[in-house]
C-alpha cells in the first residue's frame, strides 16, 4: 500500500516542512551523543561519563517532548 504523492504546492511545503524537521531532529540527537561522549571523555571517570550521557539523553527528552506538547 502506498500514499499518493502530494497534489498541491501547500501539500508538498507541509511534506517539506515535516521532512526538514525529522533531519533536525536526527542531527540533534547524533549531535547530544556526539557531545556526550567528548565530554565524558574529557570528564575520565566512568559513572561521570555515563552521568553525561544520562543527562544529555535526558535534557533532549525533554525539550523534544515539550516541543510536541506545545502544539
Amino acid at each position: 500500500m502506498t500514499a499518493e504523492p502530494p497534489r498541491t504546492d501547500e501539500d508538498r511545503a507541509k511534506l517539506r516542512a515535516a521532512n526538514l524537521r525529522t533531519a533536525m531532529v536526527l542531527a540533534t540527537i547524533a549531535a547530544v551523543f556526539f557531545a556526550g561522549i567528548i565530554a565524558s571523555k574529557f570528564l575520565g571517570s566512568p559513572s561521570t561519563s555515563i552521568s553525561v550521557i544520562g543527562a544529555a539523553v535526558l535534557l533532549f527528552l525533554v525539550v523534544a517532548i515539550g516541543r510536541n506538547l506545545r502544539r
